[in-house]
């Protein structure tokens, strides 16, 4: 924070312990001064893996102080400001859009461009810890039930990948997106996880791959049923078998490339959200269901781990092969591992949720508790023919409206909006905890030979 740090800390706490004006624009006034404050500062001196302890320190509280006066500018302002950002709810934005658009139209509610180019270019470790500021943000807006609601369905959108290859699509029946492949087979579209390198651990690229594809199977009227399924895998112990997921890239999040906005928050409203609660095309005013939804098959032949488990909970009929298993291993990693603590324990019971959650249990496709979780237990050759019967048996007009009526008895939305804006907030903070960056640099740095060397 450099010599004026001192100075720096006690103005800031002046500023921010001042009533906030009851209007808005007098309200961003005086928050934008605070925050530009904050950000020069920041700027200005040595970066945070530079700074001695008692810099760390004076950053800590000056960073503290702007967040306090933040979350009491949007505790009393967050509905209009997102009236003013979504032209009172006549436009659908996405939450990268919405937050790139708070950054710019009221300065100081969120951190600066400026500020987020400088995180990107750093480590975990390193960063200041910006997100914590958007996941302040988007606990707000979610946390109100007519703002919230409104963000969830904006992200049942179609992306804009989706919308322009749907065409090519229906066309040849095949896109292939880098880490996930889409591919028409009869009735079903078969979406593929295949980074091979990895063992399909989550990282950006491939939660926005995995999106597009979920528009494209279900903006596909010749798409009848979903099924998710991992690729072929180069990885010596796994060699020519199928790995689901390894869950989320800790060498990606190591390095500093897993976001909050795109990653952590974007998947769960985006693209696992559309396969429980369907795509809107954008019908207007029609008194049709909002969303076109289809039947999910997924089909684990091996291992489902941290965010591959969760997304298992949003499938329809589940299949593993014999010899496969599921973890969430979010207390070894430090993080909350996505909706699985809104899911798990309707589908498993509140002692195995916790087990597996808390305790780090593994559980095994032959368990007797696995029965919670699959559908269908095969041996590992009969995984194929297990996932032909269930999109026969799947592909049904019945099937859709039974399912669109399950869905909403077994996930309503109010309380997945709930759960959603405290996510927001607790995610952003595990991301910057001591014990998450100790964690994924020592699961970096270890040679790992086994199937979680660098994910989690």
């Amino acid at each position: 924070m450099g010599p004026h740090t001192p100075s720096t800390v006690r103005a800031l706490n002046e500023i921010c312990a001042l009533p906030l004006p009851s209007r808005l624009p007098e309200a961003a006034h005086v928050l934008d001064g605070a925050a530009k404050q904050l950000e020069e500062a920041l700027l200005a001196g040595p970066p945070p893996a530079e700074r001695t302890q008692e810099e760390r320190v004076s950053a800590a509280e000056a960073k503290d102080a702007v967040r306090t006066l933040r979350h009491r500018f949007l505790a009393r302002h967050t509905e209009q400001v997102y009236d003013e950002l979504t032209g009172a709810g006549t436009r659908r934005l996405r939450l990268d859009r919405l937050v790139g658009d708070a950054t710019l139209r009221f300065p100081g509610l969120l951190p600066s461009r400026e500020l987020m180019d400088a995180e990107s270019t750093r480590m975990q470790a390193d960063k200041e810890g910006a997100e914590i500021d958007q996941g302040l943000f988007v606990r707000a807006v979610l946390g109100s039930p007519r703002t919230g609601r409104h963000l969830i369905e904006s992200m049942l959108r179609p992306t804009r990948a989706g919308t322009d290859l749907l065409p090519e699509f229906r066309r040849t029946g095949t896109v292939d997106l880098g880490p996930v492949r889409i591919e028409r087979v009869g009735r079903a579209a078969h979406v593929t996880m295949c980074a091979p390198d990895r063992l399909n651990a989550e990282d950006d690229a491939q939660v926005a791959a995995m999106e597009t594809a979920v528009d494209l199977a279900l903006l596909d009227p010749g798409v009848g049923v979903g099924v998710v399924r991992g690729g072929t895998m180069t990885h010596p112990r796994y060699r020519g078998r199928r790995v689901f997921s390894a869950g989320i890239n800790l060498k990606e999040l190591h390095r500093g490339g897993i976001s909050l906005v795109g990653f952590l928050l974007g998947r769960e409203l985006g693209y696992i959200n559309k396969i429980i609660r369907g795509v809107d095309p954008g019908g207007g005013e029609s008194w049709r269901p909002r969303t076109v939804q289809k039947p999910w098959v997924g089909a684990v032949d091996t291992f489902a781990i941290g965010g591959g488990a969760q997304l298992l909970l949003a499938f329809d009929r589940l299949i593993a092969g014999r010899d496969a298993y599921v973890s969430l291993p979010a207390a070894q990693e430090g993080i909350v591992p996505g909706a699985a603590n809104l899911r798990l324990g309707r589908v498993a019971g509140p002692r195995v949720s916790r087990e597996v959650i808390l305790w780090g249990r593994r559980v095994w496709a032959s368990e007797a508790d696995a029965s919670h979780l699959f559908d269908t237990v095969v041996e590992p050759d009969g995984v194929d023919a297990a996932v032909e019967e269930a999109v026969e048996r799947l592909d049904s007009p019945a099937v859709v409206t039974n399912r669109r009526m399950l869905q909403l008895a077994e996930h309503p939305p109010e309380p997945f909006r709930e759960y959603m804006a405290e996510f927001a907030l607790q995610q952003a903070l595990r991301l910057y905890s001591e014990d998450v960056l100790h964690k994924t640099g020592r699961f970096t740095t270890r040679a790992r030979a086994d199937e979680s060397g660098g994910q989690g």
